[in-house]
């Protein structure tokens, strides 16, 4: 099921469980009205704040159902000089890619361009391993991303000598 459709679940039982608690607390009414007023202005802006977020790049650090992840695939990066280093990644085992900021680092900014450059001249890929461990935001640009090159296409086979009908040989 959609992470989305969990989290908005989980807020609209939360949301639901404090208006049963207000509608029956010893309060005045109109205090209990409130409450279930704002409950009920609490479902929509939930929901709105969660579809927001969903174009927002997510820093590195506040990942946590992927923390596992061994090696991520680098699909595009962006740099906003002097504020952050935004990334496309591609993780194991996943098709869709997920968009991620590191703050900013003059030195791994460098490293990335770098390696990005030198693997679209290569037609190479650049993964980093470990993405998510707190080592690595550390030693992000020496320890943990490589450019993996393409693999060789297939070698022709050579060809083979010719062969020669020899009659004094018994196989034919």
């Amino acid at each position: 099921m959609d992470t989305l459709i969990l989290l908005f679940a989980a807020s609209i039982g939360v949301a639901a469980l404090l208006a049963a608690i207000a509608i029956w607390a010893p309060r005045a009414t109109p205090i209990r009205a409130t409450a279930v007023l704002v409950t009920a202005l609490f479902i929509p802006l939930a929901y709105l704040g969660l579809t927001e977020i969903l174009s927002q790049p997510k820093p590195m650090g506040h990942e946590w159902f992927k923390r596992h992840v061994d090696e991520a695939t680098i699909l595009g990066v962006s740099i906003d000089e002097g504020k952050a280093i935004y990334l496309w990644l591609r993780l194991d085992r996943s098709l869709e890619p997920r968009y991620y900021k590191l703050p900013w680092r003059m030195q791994l900014a460098e490293k990335l361009q770098n390696l990005i450059d030198e693997a679209i001249k290569e037609n190479a890929t650049v993964k980093i391993k470990s993405p998510f461990s707190r080592k690595s935001f550390d030693d992000l640009g020496d320890l943990n991303i490589e450019i993996i090159l393409p693999p060789l296409p297939p070698q022709k086979l050579p060809p083979q000598p010719p062969q020669f009908f020899n009659p004094r040989q018994r196989a034919v």
